[in-house]
Parts: C-alpha cells; structure tokens; sequence
C-alpha cells in the first residue's frame, strides 16, 4: 500500500469512533471527575480517559458495524467509511472488539466501580440500543445511558463509589438527551423511516412528539437545579442554569402546538449550545 493509501486507511478507522462524540465523552468524564470531592492521582487521571476514550470508541465502531447497511440509507450516514466500503466490515468488527477488550482492563487500573459502569455502557449501548432502534422508540430512554454514563465514571474514578451528587451530574446529561433526539428525529423523520428506524414522531406522530420534547425540556431543566444542594456549583452555575433554561423553555414550549421541521431543528440546535456552556460552567463554578 502507499503511504496516501495508509493514511486514508487511518482516517477511516479514525471516523469508526465518531471523534466528536469522544471528545464530548472525554471532556464530560474529565469534567465530573474534577468536580467530586477529593484529590485524583495523574495516572488515575489519565486511566480514566485512556479508558473512556477505548469504551465510547469500541461501542461507535461496533454500532457502525452493525448499522452499516442502514447508514446506507441515511443521507447524513450514508458517507461512512463502511457504507462507501472504504474498510472492510470485517476490519471494523476486529477494531471495535479490539478497543473493547483493551478498555476494560485499563479503566479496572482506576478502579472496579469504573470499570463495570464502562462495561454497562458497552453492552447497552451496542447489544441493547443499537438493535432497539429498529423495534422501538424506547430505544432513545435505553441509548441515554450510556450517553450520560461517562459523566458518572468521572466522579467514581474520584471517589471509588456511586454518590447522590455524581448520579445528579448523570442525570443532567441523561435527561437532556430525550428533547435533543426526539428532535432530530421530527426534522429527519423521512430519513429514518426509510431507515427503518423508530422514532416517537414515526410512531406516534408530532403532536406526541413534540409534547414529549415539552415535558422533558421542563424535566431537563428542572433537573439542572438538582445539583445544587448536593454541593456541586454555586452562584455562576445557578445564574447560568437559570438564564440558560429560560432560554430553551421559552423557544421549545413555545411549538408545542404546532411546531414544525424549523421548530424541531430550532431545538436541537439549541440543545447543542445548552449543555456544553451548561456543563462548562458546572465545572468551573465547581472547581473555583
């Protein structure tokens, strides 16, 4: 092989783990882990996100593999690596499994609560959600663990123990999730459905959907305020949440009624900026 050849090669096996998720991944494991009470160690630091990063990459490598002939029919998928046959399945199946296998062992060097919280979010997130999405629109509620589970590995990689405090960080993560995907899937209900894929809105149509991103947009932001007398943020995270979930109530209650496609749009692109500045403000209202 040449070399440019290898490099497309390393560029596509790149892509298998979705490099944007992973960092959102990282950074949230990071983040919580700095905000849990205690000292963590540099190594046990760099364990955490050594293992983080092999878990989020073996779980969008495997869910790729599974979703190959799928991605084909999805305009935003359909140039993955694997639907253009740009890597052989097989390829991806030995990498995936490869990562899998690596992260356990690694996030055990940090301790065993993470190392099994790194499993859980493994095995939901390839065996149980990825092959959900094609029977039920449930799957978004089981696929929100895993999305929040980096966050809770955080604070145990600090503490060594599942705390009030650390699953109200996860729930922050949870709970915003169910608005932001109930979205996506309202403005690409087409796409999905040729997919084969179930959605809230294909299910049970948008009035249900949008009364569904409602309701949790409300639960999204209630919960924002839920880490507060645990001890975790103080005046600038309060103001932030505030301001913030103001924000969102007011532009997402506002098409319950007969928001459309650029309603739904509206609300994911919202939910984008929401939880980063959200998280980033925690963090450093946290550590002040």
């Amino acid at each position: 092989m040449t070399t440019r050849v290898l490099t497309g090669k390393a560029v596509d096996l790149v892509a298998l783990v979705k490099p944007r998720i992973m960092v959102m991944a990282l950074l949230t494991a990071a983040g919580a882990m700095s905000l849990a009470p205690g000292t963590v160690a540099i190594p046990t630091a760099l364990w955490l996100l050594a293992g983080t990063g092999l878990i989020v990459g073996a779980a969008n490598t495997l869910n790729m593999w599974l979703e190959r002939d799928i991605d084909c029919l999805m305009t935003r998928t359909k140039n993955r690596p694997l639907p253009q046959r740009r890597l052989d399945a097989g390829t991806a199946l030995v990498f995936g499994a490869l990562q899998g296998a690596a992260s356990l062992p690694v996030l055990a060097m940090v301790n065993i609560v993470t190392a099994a919280l790194g499993l859980i979010a493994l095995v939901l997130y390839v065996g149980v959600y990825t092959p959900m999405k094609q029977r039920s629109h449930w799957a978004v509620w089981v696929g929100g663990i895993p999305g929040a589970l980096p966050a809770l590995m955080g604070w145990t990689a600090a503490t060594g123990r599942i705390e009030l405090a650390g699953l109200a960080v996860f729930g922050v993560l949870f709970f915003w999730q169910v608005p932001h995907f109930h979205a996506i899937a309202m403005y690409r209900h087409r796409e999905y459905h040729a997919a084969g894929l179930k959605t809230l809105p294909g299910t049970r149509g948008e009035l249900a959907a949008r009364r569904e991103i409602a309701i949790y947009l409300v639960v999204q932001v209630a919960v924002s305020f839920s880490v507060l007398p645990l001890g975790v943020g103080g005046l600038p995270y309060l103001i932030t949440a505030i301001v913030l979930g103001a924000l969102v109530l007011i532009q997402g209650l506002g098409g319950v009624r007969a928001g459309g496609v650029k309603w739904a749009r509206n609300v994911f692109l919202a939910s984008i900026v929401y939880l980063p500045v959200l998280f980033a403000v925690m963090v450093l209202d946290g550590r002040a």
